[in-house]
């Protein structure tokens, strides 16, 4: 019996709510439980020298995993979904791309209830150790699964993700994404070992104007130059490659973005002609 992605993750929260996982992820931005009040007012040396000492120190990864677990429900254990689930895959993805999409679920800019909740209180600091701890993780991919396009239409992904389309402007994933599709380190992320599902629900996200990255919004403008067949085929192709080199991004790019994207503070190419 194949479940739907909605019920699936309504089981997932049903279970966090029984096992009061959920707060856990808030509750973790302090390590000590709130103070008493104070029966007489202290001098004002000693509150300043109480505030100093209380300054929260960052996690040590190994105190994170327990910290995450609201996390991992979604995502898989420690943050590795296989391709056959809605939920991407975390662990190892560049930190700087991890921290930016946990501000854009905090902030409104990416909508799915579930995450928005999740991370409403918390502070930026406390995001960037989530996304610190999940960059870390250095994990094997599982194998693809199988292709699950005809071979034209495979074709035609590769096409797009490899050349892109010069005539109407329209860049090639791996322009941004690196040659190898893993990403650049810090705020690109790869694009494979995750679910064909995941990968054509957000372009549509884009297309559709349902998500949204800091300004200037690059993934919008190139999704909405995609009709759907190429959508289709594009998710299709990247969703049956193998993850090389372990999936860590690379380093740098060989040459500068193609367009400006917020967000990444990256080299970009002369932007004279776009339309």
């Amino acid at each position: 019996m194949t479940v739907s992605p909605k019920l699936r993750l309504l089981k997932h929260w049903a279970g966090a709510a029984i096992f009061g996982v959920v707060p856990v992820l808030a509750l973790a931005q302090s390590s000590t439980l709130p103070p008493a009040p104070a029966v007489a007012a202290a001098p004002a040396t000693t509150l300043a020298v109480a505030a100093a000492s209380a300054a929260p120190a960052p996690i040590a990864a190994a105190d994170m995993a327990p910290r995450v677990r609201a996390c991992t429900l979604c995502h898989g254990k420690e943050g590795r979904a296989t391709p056959e689930g809605y939920f991407p895959r975390i662990a190892g993805k560049p930190a700087g791309y991890l921290a930016n999409q946990l501000f854009n679920f905090r902030d409104g800019r990416r909508n799915y209830a579930p995450m928005s909740h999740l991370l409403e209180t918390l502070s930026d600091a406390y995001l960037h150790e989530i996304a610190a701890y999940f960059a870390a993780l250095e994990l094997p991919y599982p194998p693809p699964p199988a292709p699950q396009a005809a071979p034209a239409q495979l074709a035609q992904g590769q096409r797009l993700v490899q050349h892109g389309d010069a005539a109407r402007r329209l860049p090639a994933c791996v322009q941004c994404h690196g040659s190898a599709m893993t990403g650049v380190a810090p705020a690109i992320p790869g694009l494979l070992g995750l679910p064909r599902d995941y990968l054509n629900s957000q372009l549509g996200a884009w297309q559709t104007g349902q998500r949204h990255a800091q300004a200037p919004d690059c993934m919008a403008e190139v999704a909405r130059k995609l009709a759907p067949d190429e959508v289709s085929a594009i998710s299709a192709w990247l969703a049956a490659q193998p993850v090389p080199a372990g999936g860590k991004p690379a380093a740098q790019l060989p040459a500068p973005l193609p367009l400006r994207c917020g967000g990444v503070a990256l080299p970009v190419a002369e932007e004279r002609g776009r339309t």
